[in-house]
């Protein structure tokens, strides 16, 4: 593969690793409580980080970068935004209309998009355009029954595009984090970041079960077997979005990753069972078109 085109195969990598977390996510909720489920992504995801910056610092034969105010900055920016957009998302998947508040969380791409315009002067090509647009419509398709529908629950599209919109600053801030560590190594930079980050976040979820929760943050210490995996998959997924931020804007990457929606439906028990809808099929064809465009058309 093109160097140029990395940031592809570092995406692909990284929505694999984040399906197999998130699925062992969502066991640990059960018992860790959504919040004690959402510190095990950040607590336990910090060690593996160490251990990848160690292996890059060995890899590559360069001394630790040295960060600067805004590359704390805008990695604290990020570190907070994403533990915000996690809560709002938590807060729209227990709205009535689940697949409502999922559909607008979606809308990630776009913001990143036009919050990377804003912020940076990034501007959008034509065909990034039309990939956020197709994928957008796809997912929508997919996991939405009607327009009507999408419409009706203003509780759910609310917490849904402020989920959005915190996940959508959480990869500006990350990818800014990143581009800006003075180092020749765009894979140390992001090994780093993803340390600093790892740690904020902990800290910050550290400070409010001690605060709100503490039997909460007992419960993670007892399970910590169980939780080690779904750390390191956690920080795996990281450290491939942090990469793929190092090497494009974030829209392109945001985008291509909602190639892991039809792949979690193709691999998922309901659709060996039957076969998808006419809706899905045409959800899944817009996104496959998105993603196509994005990697072959220069996005």
């Amino acid at each position: 593969m093109a160097s140029g085109s990395l940031w592809v195969l570092f995406t692909l990598l990284a929505s694999s690793a984040q399906t197999l977390r998130n699925a062992m996510q969502r066991d640990l909720i059960g018992a860790l409580g959504a919040v004690g489920a959402a510190q095990v992504r950040f607590l336990f995801g910090l060690p593996f980080a160490v251990l990848f910056l160690a292996g890059m610092l060995v890899a590559t034969g360069l001394a630790t970068p040295q960060l600067t105010l805004p590359n704390l900055g805008w990695t604290a920016f990020g570190a907070v935004s994403q533990v915000i957009a996690t809560a709002m998302m938590l807060a729209a998947m227990r709205t009535r209309s689940f697949v409502v508040a999922v559909a607008y969380t979606k809308t990630e791409p776009a913001q990143v998009a036009l919050f990377g315009l804003v912020a940076f002067n990034e501007t959008p090509t034509l065909s990034l355009i039309a990939a956020i647009g197709l994928a957008m419509i796809g997912v929508a398709l997919m996991s939405v029954p009607s327009r009507k529908e999408l419409a009706s629950d203003w509780r759910s599209a609310a917490y849904g595009l402020a989920s959005a919109t915190f996940f959508a600053f959480a990869a500006i801030g990350f990818r800014s984090a990143v581009v800006g560590v003075e180092t020749s190594s765009r894979a140390l930079a992001a090994s780093l970041i993803l340390v600093v980050g790892l740690a904020i976040q902990s800290a910050t979820l550290a400070l409010y079960l001690g605060a709100f929760d503490r039997a909460g943050a007992r419960a993670i210490l007892a399970a910590w077997r169980s939780s080690l995996f779904a750390g390191f998959m956690g920080a795996l997924a990281s450290q491939f979005w942090f990469i793929a931020f190092a090497l494009t804007d974030a829209a392109r990457v945001r985008t291509l990753a909602l190639i892991e929606v039809p792949l979690a439906q193709l691999v998922s028990l309901k659709l060996f069972r039957e076969p998808p809808s006419q809706r899905d099929g045409l959800g899944m064809t817009l996104i496959v078109a998105a993603a196509a465009i994005l990697v072959w058309g220069g996005g």
